[in-house]
């Protein structure tokens, strides 16, 4: 059986957007195990939009979708399409689009909120019991929207950011850039790649790991088709 998984983006570039490193390794990592990718992404304007070479923000307006269409070489779907039923797991890449734009976490924190197209998604594939992973600052997302089932994730060992998810109602775990952490239960999988870094070649060793376990769970208990 081929997997069908879907992976939310959420513009291009780590400061606005995507992690592009954690995305592309995410998608390498989900063809190489031969699973039926599906990017999605919300179409709205991004939160906001900064310079990459100077760090500066910019006046200038971009739209998620549209941004995302550029790593995933303008295969990428509006989130609002995506559904529960023709996926067999979900994954979220990291940058600050998680928190800005999937969310509002890196202004609100514990009191953020997410747009309701990836909540409803986050929420279908949990009721699913479809495994969920989630990377770098995207267990934020997950720790929102799932809070009240008190889901047990990692963005590495910031301990500020690591209170806020757990002021959304989950549990932080510890964990070095090349681990992941697994909630079996609530079949989550998440790992820090860049909240913790340093280099490419970590953040990849733990984005194929945690990527195989969401894999290894999705066989493990197949979908109906």
């Amino acid at each position: 059986m081929t997997l069908r998984v879907g992976v939310i983006l959420s513009g291009c570039g780590f400061q606005d957007g995507a992690e592009i490193h954690e995305s592309v390794l995410t998608l390498l990592a989900l063809d190489r195990a031969g699973a039926k990718v599906r990017c999605f992404a919300p179409n709205v304007p991004q939160a906001r939009v900064v310079d990459h070479l100077t760090g500066k923000e910019s006046k200038e307006t971009r739209n998620v979708l549209v941004e995302s269409a550029r790593i995933a070489r303008g295969k990428v779907e509006d989130v609002a399409k995506a559904r529960a039923a023709d996926l067999d797991a979900l994954v979220l890449p990291g940058g600050f689009g998680a928190a800005f734009n999937l969310s509002d976490f890196a202004r609100k924190g514990k009191d953020a909120t997410v747009h309701p197209e990836v909540a409803r998604i986050v929420r279908e594939m949990h009721a699913a019991k479809k495994p969920i992973g989630a990377i770098c600052i995207a267990p934020a997302v997950v720790a929102k929207v799932l809070g009240g089932s008190h889901p047990t994730l990692t963005i590495g060992n910031d301990r500020g950011t690591a209170a806020a998810i757990e002021g959304c109602g989950a549990r932080h775990e510890d964990c070095p850039v090349e681990s992941f952490v697994v909630d079996e239960g609530q079949r989550i999988v998440s790992t820090p790649a860049y909240m913790l870094g340093p280099d490419i070649r970590h953040v990849a060793e733990g984005i194929e790991r945690a990527v195989r376990a969401v894999v290894g769970m999705a066989q493990a208990a197949p979908s109906p088709r």
